[in-house]
């Protein structure tokens, strides 16, 4: 029997052994784990945390170099580059651009976000699963014990115990790595937004839109005016 056969013997062993309870916390296993690689993927593919161009572009904006900006801008690969593009190209005094704007911004942090549900009730109904299937086991346990009436044997009811304890230990083995991811999915999209509030900040800002009203040649104001 190759490794993998006897990998699936042994896990087929185990939800035989912790029953229906098992079998359920198997298959939430593998989902959390599909989520996990889709977010992982998810994020390397819009660019989360690599923002060099668009730090760059917005740097030069807020020194006043307009158009280097938006060349810079045009370099990023970044999920965040449109949004950024135009509040570039937005008028600061307009109150509606300047919503839409934010709300475009904060509909990309939403797409990002999706999944962070899934994996925060996993990492709280996944315990609680495994605590159900062993307070079943020991019911069936002590059934047993019951059952065998004088002729008590101890091995019995240690064994009933342990295959009982096995989807409280299943249910951590869940819980815990995906608690964790989550933590650290959270952690980035709070630097993620962060950024984008800076960002929006200084280009929608007041200082943002002194730099974009330009004084028009010839009609600088004198300094001892």
């Amino acid at each position: 029997m190759t490794g993998m056969g006897a990998l699936i013997e042994r896990l087929r062993g185990l939800v035989e052994m912790g029953g229906p309870v098992i079998a359920l916390i198997a298959a939430v296993s593998v989902a959390t784990l599909a989520v996990i690689l889709y977010k992982l993927w998810q994020f390397r593919a819009s660019g989360v945390g690599r923002h060099h161009a668009l730090r760059g572009a917005v740097a030069e904006w807020d020194r006043g170099e307009n158009q280097a900006a938006c060349r810079t801008l045009e370099g990023s690969r970044s999920y965040l580059a449109p949004v950024i593009d135009r509040a570039f190209a937005a008028d600061p005094r307009d109150g509606t651009a300047t919503r839409r704007i934010e709300a475009e911004a904060e509909a990309r942090f939403s797409r990002l976000e999706r999944g962070f549900r899934f994996l925060d009730t996993v990492a709280q109904v996944a315990p609680l699963l495994g605590l159900f299937g062993t307070v079943l086991g020991m019911i069936e346990a002590f059934q047993a014990l019951q059952s065998a009436g004088s002729q008590v044997d101890p091995s019995l009811l240690a064994g009933g115990i342990w295959v009982a304890l096995l989807t409280t230990a299943a249910g951590l083995a869940v819980a815990m790595p995906a608690s964790v991811v989550l933590s650290w999915f959270e952690s980035r999209i709070a630097e993620e937004r962060a950024l984008a509030d800076h960002a929006l900040s200084v280009v929608l800002g007041p200082d943002g839109q002194a730099a974009t009203q330009a004084v028009p040649q010839g009609q600088a104001v004198p300094l001892g005016a």
